[in-house]
């Protein structure tokens, strides 16, 4: 069974950094999309970042220039380093991961159990 843990979160204040990081475990041999959505109170969930096995990444405009995600391949383990945090950062982080590939099958869409964000003074 494919398992996703967060760690990383807290509480912040603005303008500070936080670094999330995921680990995916689960006799895993590859992962193919590894990234980060978020959920804020009374709104959806939303892409922060993702990062692909080939090294593509995609940035939610509201981030781009404050939020790096990194990767290692070798550990199935994907980072997301917050910095210049702002309060409308505070949300609910979930790791997220597509096309996970085990000795037994592949599994698609994977989230972890999110950990919270908060960014006040």
């Amino acid at each position: 069974q494919v398992q996703l843990v967060e760690s990383g979160g807290g509480l912040v204040q603005p303008g500070g950094s936080l670094r999330l990081s995921c680990i995916a475990s689960g006799n895993i041999f590859s992962i193919y999309t590894m990234g980060w959505y978020r959920q804020a109170p009374g709104k959806q969930r939303e892409l922060v970042a993702t990062l692909t096995h080939t090294g593509n990444t995609n940035y939610a405009d509201s981030v781009k220039g404050r939020f790096t995600i990194s990767r290692d391949n070798a550990k199935n383990t994907v980072y997301l380093q917050m910095n210049s945090l702002k309060p409308e950062d505070t949300a609910v982080y979930y790791c997220y991961a597509d096309q996970i590939i085990t000795r037994a099958t592949m599994y698609s869409d994977y989230w972890g159990q999110g950990t919270q964000v908060t960014v006040s003074s």
